[in-house]
């Protein structure tokens, strides 16, 4: 069974847990790709090669080829800006037997649209900050762009003057409260049928660009269920990346990445090895729910390593 990782820059540690999960399930490969042979990632991996930006209109045909080709069983987009584009696309690549672990392109979208999000847990009675127009705004609040990720121009704002400034360099401003409370990443996986199997929420202790460098898990019942609720009314299917507050033990929604996120070994690690459980659904099995089955209080230090290579090694393998 061969695994694609779309996007793999410095996602080594997602690399090693499908090679992981490979060797403990039966024979495959991992193969990385990227468009660019500055992608450490890559190095890591079985096999890689150099492809276009997926916004180029050969991105497709050769993903196509590469899948038929090297008998790709399953693919991992990695990267927010991708996933639209595989969502609509995965048809195509069932058509040469390869399973795209995307949801459907309603989903995504309403996952990348903060504004669609903020409607969504509106209509289905989820919680999240409250959220004010320019009129109404009350100090401090939190300002992000309606499209976006990680931290990218998520700024507090102390004052009707700061926020005037914002409103002109952001886009599609969302106004937000500033919410002083502990915050989550929940790792939540359904099988292809959206039934939930595991969830690890981990609190989010040390944040650096938008990503978790210090966190710990936590059975906390109130975000587990709520994230089960959250998960089969949005519909996801595979590994998520669910983020929200806990604030005086309601759960505020934040937002959902329907993909691996950053910190994900974290849950792995716990106990809740989703590389695997992709490949055992993959193989036909039908897995039991393990809500709660993970270590708790169990903490992830993240840090660097570095990678030496002579220029000349440095990948110039597209798939052609």
């Amino acid at each position: 069974m061969n695994i694609l990782i779309t996007s793999a820059s410095r996602k080594v540690n997602l690399i090693r847990a499908f090679q992981q999960a490979l060797a403990q399930e039966g024979e495959g490969k991992v193969i990385a790709v990227d468009i660019s042979p500055f992608a450490p990632a890559l190095y890591f991996a079985d096999e890689h090669y150099l492809v276009p930006p997926s916004n180029k209109p050969e991105f497709l045909t050769i993903m196509l080829d590469l899948c038929k080709k090297l008998r790709i069983r399953l693919l991992i987009p990695t990267r927010d800006e991708e996933l639209p584009f595989f969502a609509e696309h995965k048809d195509e690549f069932a058509d040469v037997g390869t399973f795209v672990m995307v949801p459907d392109p309603d989903v995504v979208r309403v996952c990348q649209d903060k504004k669609l999000f903020i409607e969504f847990c509106q209509e289905k009675g989820f919680a999240i900050p409250e959220s004010y127009d320019y009129n109404k705004s009350k100090f401090p609040l939190f300002v992000k762009p309606r499209y976006g990720k990680g931290s990218r121009q998520a700024i507090r704002v102390n004052s009707q003057e700061e926020l005037k400034i914002l409103i002109k360099q952001i886009p599609d401003v969302i106004i937000q409260e500033f919410i002083q409370a502990p915050e989550y990443t929940i790792d939540l996986f359904a099988d292809f049928s959206g039934r939930v199997i595991s969830v690890v929420p981990r609190e989010r202790i040390y944040i650096f660009g938008g990503e978790s460098f210090v966190s710990k898990t936590t059975k906390n019942s109130v975000l587990i269920q709520e994230a089960i609720r959250l998960a089969r009314e949005l519909r996801l299917i595979g590994h998520n990346t669910i983020q929200c507050f806990l604030d005086k033990g309601i759960v505020k929604f934040i937002e959902v990445n329907p993909r691996f996120g950053g910190a994900a070994h974290l849950g792995f690690a716990a106990g809740a090895f989703t590389p695997l459980f992709l490949i055992k659904l993959l193989k036909g099995e039908r897995l039991k729910p393990m809500i709660g089955e993970f270590k708790d209080n169990y903490v992830m230090l993240r840090y660097t390593e570095d990678l030496f290579l002579d220029a000349k090694s440095l990948t110039k393998k597209e798939f052609l």
